[in-house]
Protein backbone atom coordinates (compact mmCIF):
# COMPACT_ATOMS: atom_id res chain seq x y z
CA UNK A 1 0.00 0.00 0.00
CA UNK A 2 1.69 3.01 -1.16
CA UNK A 3 2.70 5.91 2.11
CA UNK A 4 1.49 9.50 1.29
CA UNK A 5 4.13 11.67 3.17
CA UNK A 6 2.65 15.32 3.80
CA UNK A 7 3.29 18.06 6.07
CA UNK A 8 5.52 15.27 8.37
CA UNK A 9 3.60 13.07 8.40
CA UNK A 10 2.73 9.48 7.19
CA UNK A 11 -0.69 8.27 5.76
CA UNK A 12 -1.51 4.80 4.22
CA UNK A 13 -3.04 5.79 0.75
CA UNK A 14 -4.52 2.10 -1.24
CA UNK A 15 -3.79 2.36 -4.85
CA UNK A 16 -7.28 1.79 -6.10
CA UNK A 17 -8.68 4.83 -4.06
CA UNK A 18 -8.12 8.43 -4.95
CA UNK A 19 -6.01 10.65 -3.22
CA UNK A 20 -7.96 13.60 -2.78
CA UNK A 21 -10.58 11.07 -0.97
CA UNK A 22 -8.42 8.71 0.82
CA UNK A 23 -6.50 11.66 2.57
CA UNK A 24 -10.03 13.21 3.89
CA UNK A 25 -11.19 10.08 4.91
CA UNK A 26 -7.71 10.50 7.77
CA UNK A 27 -8.57 14.00 8.25
CA UNK A 28 -6.50 16.02 5.46
CA UNK A 29 -8.46 17.93 3.63
CA UNK A 30 -6.77 19.24 0.15
CA UNK A 31 -7.88 22.25 -1.67
CA UNK A 32 -10.73 21.12 -4.33
CA UNK A 33 -13.68 22.00 -5.66
CA UNK A 34 -15.14 20.32 -8.75
CA UNK A 35 -13.40 16.25 -8.25
CA UNK A 36 -13.39 15.75 -11.97
CA UNK A 37 -9.92 17.64 -13.42
CA UNK A 38 -11.37 19.90 -14.77
CA UNK A 39 -11.23 23.22 -11.99
CA UNK A 40 -7.31 22.47 -11.14
CA UNK A 41 -8.56 23.30 -7.76
CA UNK A 42 -6.55 20.75 -6.00
CA UNK A 43 -3.48 21.22 -7.95
CA UNK A 44 -1.00 19.35 -5.53
CA UNK A 45 2.89 18.69 -6.06
CA UNK A 46 5.07 15.38 -5.50
CA UNK A 47 8.07 16.50 -3.95
CA UNK A 48 9.23 13.38 -4.04
CA UNK A 49 7.87 9.88 -5.57
CA UNK A 50 6.12 9.67 -9.21
CA UNK A 51 2.42 10.95 -9.50
CA UNK A 52 0.29 9.02 -11.71
CA UNK A 53 0.08 9.56 -15.89
CA UNK A 54 -3.85 10.06 -15.44
CA UNK A 55 -3.43 12.74 -12.57
CA UNK A 56 -1.56 14.83 -14.83
CA UNK A 57 -3.55 14.51 -17.72
CA UNK A 58 -4.68 18.19 -19.12
CA UNK A 59 -2.44 19.41 -17.00
CA UNK A 60 0.70 21.76 -18.84
CA UNK A 61 3.72 20.05 -19.67
CA UNK A 62 5.64 22.88 -18.08
CA UNK A 63 3.34 21.72 -14.59
CA UNK A 64 3.95 17.84 -14.91
CA UNK A 65 7.71 18.39 -15.14
CA UNK A 66 7.92 20.05 -11.68
CA UNK A 67 5.55 16.98 -10.58
CA UNK A 68 2.50 19.17 -10.25
CA UNK A 69 -0.63 16.66 -10.00
CA UNK A 70 -4.50 16.46 -9.63
CA UNK A 71 -5.20 15.27 -6.27
CA UNK A 72 -8.96 14.13 -7.42
CA UNK A 73 -7.40 11.99 -10.54
CA UNK A 74 -4.90 10.81 -8.98
CA UNK A 75 -4.30 6.81 -7.64
CA UNK A 76 -1.13 6.33 -6.05
CA UNK A 77 1.10 3.64 -7.40
CA UNK A 78 3.68 4.22 -4.98
CA UNK A 79 4.82 6.46 -1.79
CA UNK A 80 4.99 9.98 -2.47
CA UNK A 81 5.69 13.20 -0.57
CA UNK A 82 3.69 15.83 -1.69
CA UNK A 83 2.76 19.68 -0.78
CA UNK A 84 0.48 22.16 -1.83
CA UNK A 85 0.88 24.02 -5.36
CA UNK A 86 2.31 26.94 -3.53
CA UNK A 87 5.55 25.28 -1.90
CA UNK A 88 8.88 27.00 -2.15
CA UNK A 89 12.24 27.30 -0.04
CA UNK A 90 13.87 29.68 1.04
CA UNK A 91 17.38 30.63 -0.03
CA UNK A 92 20.18 32.93 1.59
CA UNK A 93 21.91 35.19 -1.49
CA UNK A 94 24.76 38.13 -2.39
CA UNK A 95 24.66 40.32 -4.74
CA UNK A 96 26.94 40.39 -7.34
CA UNK A 97 27.11 42.73 -9.63
CA UNK A 98 24.48 45.83 -10.38
CA UNK A 99 24.55 47.51 -13.72
CA UNK A 100 22.11 50.01 -15.89
CA UNK A 101 20.27 48.27 -18.97
CA UNK A 102 18.77 51.71 -19.71
CA UNK A 103 17.34 54.40 -17.64
CA UNK A 104 14.70 52.54 -15.97
CA UNK A 105 16.04 49.29 -15.92
CA UNK A 106 18.78 47.55 -14.25
CA UNK A 107 19.92 44.12 -14.17
CA UNK A 108 21.42 42.84 -10.90
CA UNK A 109 23.57 39.29 -10.54
CA UNK A 110 23.22 37.20 -7.63
CA UNK A 111 25.14 34.56 -6.50
CA UNK A 112 23.52 30.88 -6.91
CA UNK A 113 23.05 28.84 -3.97
CA UNK A 114 24.32 24.91 -4.25
CA UNK A 115 20.96 23.65 -4.24
CA UNK A 116 18.72 25.74 -5.83
CA UNK A 117 17.68 24.39 -9.36
CA UNK A 118 15.38 26.12 -11.48
CA UNK A 119 14.32 26.20 -15.32
CA UNK A 120 15.04 29.40 -17.55
CA UNK A 121 12.20 31.22 -17.25
CA UNK A 122 11.01 30.69 -13.86
CA UNK A 123 10.44 33.58 -11.36
CA UNK A 124 11.86 34.08 -7.74
CA UNK A 125 10.40 36.06 -4.57
CA UNK A 126 13.37 38.58 -3.71
CA UNK A 127 13.08 39.63 0.17
CA UNK A 128 14.39 42.77 1.65
CA UNK A 129 16.30 41.68 5.12
CA UNK A 130 15.08 44.99 6.83
CA UNK A 131 11.25 44.19 6.61
CA UNK A 132 10.64 41.13 4.56
CA UNK A 133 9.24 43.12 1.67
CA UNK A 134 9.04 40.92 -0.68
CA UNK A 135 8.49 41.41 -4.75
CA UNK A 136 8.54 38.63 -7.81
CA UNK A 137 11.21 38.72 -10.03
CA UNK A 138 11.94 36.56 -13.26
CA UNK A 139 15.27 34.79 -13.95
CA UNK A 140 17.21 36.12 -17.40
CA UNK A 141 19.86 33.40 -16.19
CA UNK A 142 20.50 29.85 -17.63
CA UNK A 143 20.43 27.08 -14.94
CA UNK A 144 23.95 26.69 -15.51
CA UNK A 145 24.98 29.76 -15.15
CA UNK A 146 27.39 30.59 -11.70
CA UNK A 147 24.46 33.66 -10.89
CA UNK A 148 20.96 34.40 -11.23
CA UNK A 149 20.09 37.21 -13.67
CA UNK A 150 17.63 39.76 -12.63
CA UNK A 151 15.80 42.93 -14.84
CA UNK A 152 14.74 45.46 -12.63
CA UNK A 153 12.19 48.22 -13.65
CA UNK A 154 12.19 51.09 -11.70
CA UNK A 155 8.20 51.46 -10.60
CA UNK A 156 6.85 55.03 -9.42
CA UNK A 157 7.02 55.20 -5.32
CA UNK A 158 8.45 51.41 -5.78
CA UNK A 159 9.38 50.32 -2.27
CA UNK A 160 11.46 47.50 -3.32
CA UNK A 161 12.49 48.93 -6.84
CA UNK A 162 13.66 51.97 -5.09
CA UNK A 163 15.22 50.01 -2.73
CA UNK A 164 17.61 48.18 -5.34
CA UNK A 165 17.90 51.23 -7.38
CA UNK A 166 19.46 53.36 -5.55
CA UNK A 167 20.39 51.77 -1.78
CA UNK A 168 21.26 47.85 -2.30
CA UNK A 169 24.87 47.69 -2.43
CA UNK A 170 27.19 44.68 -3.94
CA UNK A 171 28.00 42.44 -1.58
CA UNK A 172 24.82 42.89 0.50
CA UNK A 173 23.12 39.79 1.52
CA UNK A 174 19.76 39.35 0.14
CA UNK A 175 17.44 35.91 0.58
CA UNK A 176 14.22 34.76 -2.29
CA UNK A 177 11.78 31.94 -2.31
CA UNK A 178 11.66 29.78 -5.30
CA UNK A 179 11.21 29.09 -7.88
CA UNK A 180 7.76 29.39 -9.01
CA UNK A 181 5.82 29.47 -12.50
CA UNK A 182 5.50 27.63 -15.59
CA UNK A 183 6.39 29.75 -18.77
CA UNK A 184 9.43 27.94 -19.26
CA UNK A 185 11.12 25.96 -22.56
CA UNK A 186 11.03 21.93 -22.67
CA UNK A 187 12.67 20.47 -24.96
CA UNK A 188 9.49 17.71 -26.20
CA UNK A 189 9.41 18.73 -29.69
CA UNK A 190 12.26 21.01 -30.94
CA UNK A 191 10.18 21.49 -34.44
CA UNK A 192 7.44 23.52 -33.25
CA UNK A 193 7.86 27.22 -33.90
CA UNK A 194 8.07 29.19 -31.00
CA UNK A 195 6.33 32.55 -30.17
CA UNK A 196 7.54 34.60 -27.17
CA UNK A 197 6.36 37.89 -26.56
CA UNK A 198 7.02 40.83 -24.22
CA UNK A 199 6.89 44.01 -22.67
CA UNK A 200 9.15 46.05 -20.87
CA UNK A 201 11.12 43.38 -18.20
CA UNK A 202 8.78 40.96 -19.76
CA UNK A 203 12.28 40.39 -22.12
CA UNK A 204 14.28 38.77 -18.57
CA UNK A 205 11.97 35.43 -18.64
CA UNK A 206 12.08 35.49 -22.49
CA UNK A 207 15.77 35.89 -22.33
CA UNK A 208 16.45 33.05 -20.61
CA UNK A 209 13.91 30.80 -22.65
CA UNK A 210 15.52 31.73 -25.47
CA UNK A 211 18.88 30.94 -24.67
CA UNK A 212 17.45 27.88 -23.29
CA UNK A 213 15.97 26.62 -26.42
CA UNK A 214 19.09 27.55 -28.92
CA UNK A 215 21.44 25.64 -25.82
CA UNK A 216 19.12 22.79 -26.57
CA UNK A 217 19.48 23.35 -30.29
CA UNK A 218 15.81 23.81 -30.58
CA UNK A 219 15.85 23.86 -34.77
CA UNK A 220 12.28 25.42 -35.80
CA UNK A 221 11.76 29.23 -35.50
CA UNK A 222 12.05 31.45 -33.03
CA UNK A 223 10.32 34.46 -32.75
CA UNK A 224 11.16 37.07 -30.40
CA UNK A 225 9.06 40.34 -30.06
CA UNK A 226 9.95 42.79 -27.42
CA UNK A 227 7.62 46.07 -26.91
CA UNK A 228 8.38 49.57 -25.34
CA UNK A 229 6.46 52.91 -25.54
CA UNK A 230 9.47 54.38 -27.26
CA UNK A 231 12.34 52.89 -28.06
CA UNK A 232 14.66 54.21 -25.34
CA UNK A 233 12.43 51.39 -23.16
CA UNK A 234 14.44 48.84 -25.39
CA UNK A 235 17.25 47.16 -24.12
CA UNK A 236 19.38 44.82 -24.66
CA UNK A 237 18.93 45.14 -28.38
CA UNK A 238 23.03 44.76 -29.42
CA UNK A 239 23.06 41.08 -27.77
CA UNK A 240 19.55 40.18 -29.14
CA UNK A 241 20.69 41.26 -32.69
CA UNK A 242 23.58 39.07 -32.35
CA UNK A 243 21.68 36.28 -31.86
CA UNK A 244 19.85 36.92 -34.45
CA UNK A 245 22.84 37.26 -37.00
CA UNK A 246 24.65 33.53 -35.13
CA UNK A 247 21.94 31.31 -35.18
CA UNK A 248 19.23 30.99 -38.39
CA UNK A 249 16.21 29.80 -36.63
CA UNK A 250 15.87 32.89 -34.20
CA UNK A 251 14.47 36.29 -35.39
CA UNK A 252 14.44 39.29 -33.38
CA UNK A 253 11.79 42.23 -34.04
CA UNK A 254 11.65 45.43 -31.45
CA UNK A 255 8.15 47.09 -31.34
CA UNK A 256 7.73 50.74 -29.83
CA UNK A 257 4.09 52.05 -29.28
CA UNK A 258 5.08 55.64 -29.82
CA UNK A 259 7.64 56.94 -32.48
CA UNK A 260 9.88 55.42 -34.78
CA UNK A 261 10.84 52.08 -34.18
CA UNK A 262 14.73 51.04 -34.28
CA UNK A 263 15.84 49.28 -37.97
CA UNK A 264 14.36 46.11 -38.02
CA UNK A 265 11.63 46.67 -35.86
CA UNK A 266 7.40 47.47 -35.79
CA UNK A 267 5.48 50.42 -34.91
CA UNK A 268 1.83 49.80 -33.08
CA UNK A 269 0.42 47.97 -30.18
CA UNK A 270 2.78 45.10 -29.22
CA UNK A 271 -0.69 43.43 -28.65
CA UNK A 272 -0.71 43.16 -32.02
CA UNK A 273 2.08 43.22 -33.93
CA UNK A 274 3.14 38.81 -33.70
CA UNK A 275 -0.44 38.43 -35.43
CA UNK A 276 0.36 40.81 -38.10
CA UNK A 277 3.70 39.86 -38.64
CA UNK A 278 3.47 35.95 -38.47
CA UNK A 279 -0.55 35.54 -39.55
CA UNK A 280 -1.96 31.91 -38.60
CA UNK A 281 -0.33 30.60 -35.69
CA UNK A 282 -1.48 27.05 -35.33
CA UNK A 283 1.08 24.96 -34.06
CA UNK A 284 3.43 27.46 -32.26
CA UNK A 285 4.18 26.98 -28.61
CA UNK A 286 3.79 30.35 -26.99
CA UNK A 287 5.52 32.47 -23.79
CA UNK A 288 4.02 35.90 -22.82
CA UNK A 289 5.65 38.23 -20.35
CA UNK A 290 4.50 41.34 -18.86
CA UNK A 291 1.92 44.10 -17.89
CA UNK A 292 -1.38 41.82 -17.39
CA UNK A 293 -3.23 43.71 -19.62
CA UNK A 294 -1.07 43.31 -22.25
CA UNK A 295 -0.70 39.64 -21.49
CA UNK A 296 -4.38 39.15 -21.86
CA UNK A 297 -4.45 40.70 -25.02
CA UNK A 298 -2.00 38.94 -26.49
CA UNK A 299 -3.41 35.45 -25.61
CA UNK A 300 -6.93 36.43 -26.62
CA UNK A 301 -5.64 37.45 -30.33
CA UNK A 302 -3.13 34.64 -30.49
CA UNK A 303 -5.77 32.03 -29.71
CA UNK A 304 -7.58 33.34 -32.65
CA UNK A 305 -4.63 33.55 -34.88
CA UNK A 306 -5.05 29.62 -34.09
CA UNK A 307 -2.53 28.78 -30.97
CA UNK A 308 -3.73 25.86 -28.81
CA UNK A 309 -4.84 27.62 -24.64
CA UNK A 310 -2.95 24.76 -23.87
CA UNK A 311 -0.33 25.86 -25.68
CA UNK A 312 0.39 29.37 -24.61
CA UNK A 313 2.20 30.08 -21.45
CA UNK A 314 2.24 33.32 -19.38
CA UNK A 315 3.43 35.24 -16.58
CA UNK A 316 1.97 38.73 -15.91
CA UNK A 317 3.60 40.88 -14.21
CA UNK A 318 1.93 43.15 -11.40
CA UNK A 319 3.62 45.85 -9.75
CA UNK A 320 2.75 47.55 -6.16
CA UNK A 321 4.40 50.34 -4.97
CA UNK A 322 4.10 49.75 -1.56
Amino acid sequence: MPIIRYEGKDYDCPSDEILLDSLAQQGVKLPSSCKSGACQTCLTRAISGTPPAAAQKGLKSTLAAQGYFLACQCKPESDMEIGLATISQKFSTRLIDKMALNESVIRLRLSKPDNFDYHAGQFINLIRPSDELTRSYSLASLPSDDALELHIKRVPKGAMSGWLFDHVETGEELAFYGPSGDCFYLPEDPEQPLLLVGAGTGLAPLYGIIQDALQQEHRAPIHLFHGSLAKEGLYLIQTLRELDNQYAQFHYTPCVLHGDSPPGGMQGNIGDLPVQALGSLSGYRVFLCGDPAIVRTLRQNIFMAGASMQAIHSDPFEFAAS
